[in-house]
């Protein structure tokens, strides 16, 4: 039988740690290359929860209109007129999340010490997942102003909008994501916002972002959408204009 010698098993041992080496760096480089694909084939899937979800809000208002006969106030107040909860905390219970509504002490401010677990806890309806935000924090803001969906004076009934106007009056839009808030919190954006130069904002999708109508459908609106037509949709008494956005 015809033995190896001691330099010919080293230089064998040397020659397959190079393969491994060769190939560990070929299976690196797949792997980079295939990184941008694998980012950009997940952002549609992102973007459509991004839209379930406010899609989840919308249902969560109207069925809280549905037993209430309003819709959520912006925010709620305390005997001073202080701003204490969010709408979207009251509309909890509307999206399966009763147990963590019925855990807020909802006479004490958001951010009391005595609802701190609930502050900690996140909410994925809140949630874009195309935004990389800690826990809790929140680009769903409602528009709220006196000729916007959200009244700062009072809860606004399905039947104060013009007819055909829920069709064309956003409720709910995504922030700037450096502008988050937490989803607690009784903040929430105005008309002015919405109307900052497209180049200003910076939003989690590329092109525009998702807005909640108040007839409950989602709209993805462009960076690009003409500023009169954008005006439009945000005041109650704005002329209904024809066309689709």
């Amino acid at each position: 039988m015809k033995s190896t010698s001691p330099d010919q098993r080293s230089t064998r041992r040397g020659f397959t740690a190079l393969e491994l080496i060769v190939a560990l760096g070929v299976i690196v480089a797949i792997v980079l290359l295939l990184m941008p694909a694998v980012r950009t084939s997940r952002e549609p899937a992102r973007r459509t929860q991004c839209r379930n979800n406010l899609k989840q809000i919308g249902l969560a208002l109207h069925n809280y209109h549905d037993q209430h006969g309003v819709f959520p106030p912006a925010f709620t107040v305390d005997a001073e007129g202080k701003p204490l909860h969010s709408w979207r905390t009251l509309i909890l219970p509307y999206l399966g999340q009763a147990a963590l509504y019925d855990s807020i002490d909802l006479s004490k401010p958001w951010d009391d010490p005595a609802n701190a677990h609930a502050k900690e806890t996140a909410t994925y309806c809140y949630s874009c997942p195309s935004n990389p935000l800690p826990a809790g924090m929140t680009t769903y803001v409602g528009l709220v102003g006196e000729q916007n969906f959200f009244s700062p004076s009072h809860p606004r009934k399905l039947s104060e909008f013009p007819p055909n106007k829920s069709s064309q009056l956003i409720t709910i839009f995504e922030r700037d994501y450096e502008r988050a808030v937490h989803w607690m919190s009784p903040e929430d954006g105005t008309a002015a916002e919405l109307l900052t130069p497209p180049a200003d904002r910076k939003t989690a999708h590329t092109g525009g972002c998702h807005m909640l109508l108040v007839e409950g459908s989602v709209r993805f609106v462009s960076k690009d959408l003409p500023q009169e037509t954008l005006k439009s949709l945000l005041s109650i008494d704005a002329p209904l204009f024809k066309g689709d956005f």
